[in-house]
């Protein structure tokens, strides 16, 4: 009898896994990111995907590796011989770096479909940011300065300030990200 594959934990049960284990409360947790226990809720109940600058967040504020939280997802999507992919409503992304448990660097190719923004609070993250384009054209905003890239250029910027991404293209934009975090 052929096994039956295991199916993934969605993110945001993972992530309420490992904050009750740690007997954290949304609020302790929400102080620790910065995020409100609204938008908290809504990632645990997997109304909202958190984007990979909120994920790292998480991970940090629960002293895991960002790779736990990710890890099932991957194997199921292996399982599927599909990329392995997060998405938000006009967002996507794949990790590059699924073996890199505790480690600082994390790569991702993001997707931004054409004329979209990730939805959702901006980013912001302690570390450091690198963002090359592959295709496309797309705005990415640092605080209040905003960055204009088409395919070939890059950006390097202090991910702890707030940045946003969107892409100013109809056409979908292919992003390789790498975020360093301490």
């Amino acid at each position: 009898m052929p096994k039956k594959p295991k199916v993934p934990v969605p993110i945001g049960q993972r992530i309420k896994s490992f904050r009750t284990r740690k007997k954290l409360t949304l609020e302790q947790l929400a102080n620790e990111t910065g995020y409100s226990i609204d938008y908290l809720k809504q990632v645990e109940s997997g109304d909202e995907m958190p984007p990979v600058g909120t994920l790292l967040q998480l991970s940090r504020a629960l002293n895991i590796d960002s790779g736990d939280l990710l890890k099932d997802q991957q194997t199921a999507r292996d399982q599927r011989a599909d990329a392995y992919a997060k998405r938000t409503q006009n967002y996507a992304y794949t990790t590059l770096t699924p073996g890199a448990e505790h480690k600082h660097l994390k790569a991702f190719r993001i997707q931004i479909k054409a004329l979209q923004e990730h939805q959702g609070v901006g980013y912001q993250h302690e570390g450091e940011e690198f963002v090359y384009v592959l295709k496309g054209h797309i705005e990415v905003t640092v605080g209040e300065h905003v960055n204009r890239l088409e395919t070939g250029q890059s950006l390097h910027f202090n991910s702890g300030v707030q940045h946003h991404m969107r892409n100013t293209a109809d056409e979908d934009a292919e992003l390789l990200v790498v975020v360093y975090n301490p």
